[in-house]
């Protein structure tokens, strides 16, 4: 009986190899990420030096051969040590950043005498007033660069923390100047109607966040019923993976081995609870470290927009959707999935977790791209860590759930439909959606980088095939390895097929002018376009402009600020991205509404901010934000920090209505309907008259 059980709980050794085949995986990452030279390791330490002042060393380790460079170095040579302190009232620094004696060295690289430091270990200092006296952190960042023999390896954003004590001889009336974004932070100004001036740059010298001014702050906090819908979303995801070939025939396996092996009925159940538990468990649990670590919106949002992050994907997505095909699967050697097979009966609620994760293990082929398609796309929707937690436990819940409830209502199992060729029908008809999927990875990043390699015409037609090659399969006309022969087409088959081929013949139709609003978001925006630049030739124009529905807009806020006192209209300020789709969906489905792109052209200065604009800024223009700690070096980060200086958010879209002397006119709104946005565009409007007709 025993080796029965164990063929119960497997099925077939295939589980075991994919479950070893992972773990080859993971260890060969780690082995290859082992071999990665890290050429420069920082330490921190801290000496008080009395009551009020503390002495802050940073101290760099050289591997190998390497050289750091000092914090002064010549224009044109190599990138500095450079030391950036998010400042705030609780200190102030003493004096610069202290160093070493540095070698003077002509390097023919750069064509300077540059200033470096040979030695292994190399120590900075810097002395900081203590102003509180309470106890406070000092964070910040070191950037610059390593070079030896081979070539240079820069660094940037390495953080640093330090804990200070507070110095009991401090008071608090001696601190007298805040520095505006902490005047910002405050909420001493307690509506919209107060806000005095909205200036492009902070008029804290030190500072360059770009701070609407007065502005009161109300940390955003995302409501219940946001978070229900996300749940809801991953726990959609979840169902959908049941129905793979991965994971559909484990449910009455697994449910019988907890029914007949536990010994009694009771702890059957409870063992197929924990079993159910377990899995929703596993799948939450890795979305912890980005709550744990506090990672930030614009983190996220920067990941998701990435343009590397974006090809992996794509990548990643037709390499299993080409594994959905039944081209290839991963395997070991059949030694070594029967010696795991033999090691892996551990008993009692133990062994019930560790089956938990095998089972997300081996069925990682199937639920990878569907829950990374549905995190994916709620990431691009509002970049949330919390969103994360939610869809994992969403989908975790829906895959780990029938395995409670089969085992609590053993009758049921009579009424799933038996494991067959419909399983692989299911799995091969993921792998075209995976491959719709991919191309919109691939589309993200080409619109960030703007390379014009998948406009909005080459997208729509391979989306097209993509539906006309499903709807071809479903009726039997293209087959693939792991097929079984069609002796009948069931009715579900006839409509599937209807319905993508009707969806093929849609997504041609936006080839011809069809605005396709059911999908607005998913192709590239009509102005990215073969149609829109040859209309913008035929009206002597570089059709680079991007503005959506031919709506005049700018992309600087200063420059907007600057057009709405010449022409003394009201600004919208759009929070905008390349890769948002809730941003298409409403310039394709609300701005093309003739009322609202006539408001918006005429009454309005627009302005579109794209806060994941790769373009780095001049070197001049570059600095650290005072509020959030970090390096704003590209066009999209500066516009990503103004909105979450301003309105402590990084979700698009967003729109915003400021008077041509910078108040702000109503709240802000984001994804809306027509009727919700005409109203806010009208209120504006309104609005703005009347603080005209005051001044």
């Amino acid at each position: 009986m025993v080796p029965l059980k164990i063929k119960t709980r497997f099925n077939h050794s295939f589980l075991m190899k994919k479950v070893l085949s992972t773990l080859l995986l993971i260890v060969l990452t780690f082995i290859i990420q082992a071999q990665i030279v890290t050429p420069i390791k920082w330490s921190f330490n801290q000496q008080r030096k009395n009551d009020s002042t503390e002495v802050l060393i940073f101290t760099a380790t050289l591997s190998g051969k390497h050289h750091l460079y000092s914090q002064f170095t010549p224009d044109g040579g190599p990138l500095p040590t450079i030391f950036d302190f998010k400042k705030t009232k609780d200190f102030k620094l003493i004096g610069k950043t202290s160093e070493p004696k540095p070698e003077g060295e002509y390097d023919d690289l750069f064509g300077v005498t540059v200033q470096l430091f040979k030695l292994q270990r190399v120590e900075f200092k810097q002395e900081v007033r203590i102003l509180s006296s309470k106890d406070f952190k000092i964070t910040g960042e070191i950037s610059g660069m390593t070079c030896d023999d081979q070539g240079c390896i820069p660094f940037d954003q390495e953080p640093f923390s330090f804990d200070i004590k507070g110095n009991p001889k401090a008071s608090a009336v001696a601190v007298k100047s805040i520095d505006t974004v902490a005047a910002v932070a405050s909420n001493k100004i307690d509506t919209p109607s107060n806000v005095v001036k909205a200036t492009p740059e902070n008029t804290n010298a030190n500072c360059k966040d770009i701070v609407i001014e007065g502005l009161k702050q109300e940390k955003k906090e995302e409501s219940s019923e946001s978070y229900w819908f996300i749940f809801l979303l991953g726990f959609g995801g979840g169902l959908v993976a049941l129905l793979t070939p991965c994971v559909f025939p484990m449910i009455p396996l697994t449910v019988s081995f907890f029914t007949k092996s536990s010994g009694t009925k009771k702890k059957g159940l409870l063992m197929a609870i924990t079993y159910g538990l377990s899995i929703a468990g596993i799948y939450t649990l890795l979305a912890v470290p980005f709550i744990v670590a506090k990672v930030p919106p614009d983190t996220l949002n920067e990941i998701a927009t990435s343009a590397v992050l974006n090809i992996f994907f794509f990548v990643i997505f037709v390499a299993f959707a080409i594994s959905f095909f039944g081209y290839y699967e991963i395997s070991l050697p059949s030694s070594l999935a029967n010696k795991a097979d033999n090691a892996s009966n551990t008993g009692g609620f133990i062994g019930v977790f560790f089956m938990a994760i095998t089972l997300a293990l081996v069925s990682f082929s199937c639920t990878g791209p569907i829950l990374g398609s549905f995190l994916a796309g709620t990431l691009a929707t509002n970049p949330d860590p919390y969103n994360i937690l939610f869809v994992m436990l969403g989908f975790g819940s829906a895959l780990g759930l029938p395995f409670a409830l089969f085992a609590a209502f053993p009758a049921w199992l009579n009424s799933l439909p038996k494991s067959g060729g419909w399983l692989n029908s299911v799995k091969v008809v993921l792998g075209f959606l995976e491959l719709g999927m991919a191309l919109k990875f691939l589309s993200n990043a080409d619109l960030v980088e703007q390379w014009g390699l998948l406009k909005r015409e080459p997208f729509l037609i391979i989306w097209a095939l993509i539906a006309f090659a499903l709807a071809a399969y479903l009726l039997g006309f293209i087959k693939f390895p792991h097929d079984s022969p069609i002796k009948k087409k069931s009715p579900i088959r006839y409509i599937l097929a209807s319905t993508f081929f009707t969806a093929g013949v849609y997504f041609t139709s936006g080839l011809f002018g069809n605005g396709l609003e059911l999908i607005s978001g998913f192709p590239p925006p009509t102005f990215y376009s073969y149609a829109a630049k040859n209309e913008a030739k035929k009206e002597n124009s570089t059709g680079d402009e991007h503005c959506p529905q031919g709506i005049p807009c700018e992309h600087d806020y200063k420059v907007a600020i600057e057009k709405a006192k010449k022409e003394n209209k009201p600004i919208l300020i759009d929070f905008t991205g390349w890769a948002c789709v809730n941003c298409r969906r409403m310039e394709e489905g609300v701005w093309v509404d003739p009322e609202v792109k006539k408001i918006m052209s005429q009454d309005y200065v627009l302005v579109s901010l794209y806060v994941d604009e790769k373009a780095e800024l001049p070197k001049e223009e570059q600095f650290v934000s005072c509020l959030t700690g970090k390096r704003v070096k590209t066009v999209g980060n500066k516009w990503s920090n103004m909105q979450v200086v301003n309105f402590q958010t990084n979700s698009q879209p967003q729109y915003i209505t400021i008077s041509p002397e910078g108040k702000l006119l109503n709240a802000p709104v984001g994804y809306t309907s027509k009727e919700n946005y005409l109203s806010f565009l009208k209120e504006g409007i309104s609005k703005n008259k009347q603080e005209a007709a005051l001044n």
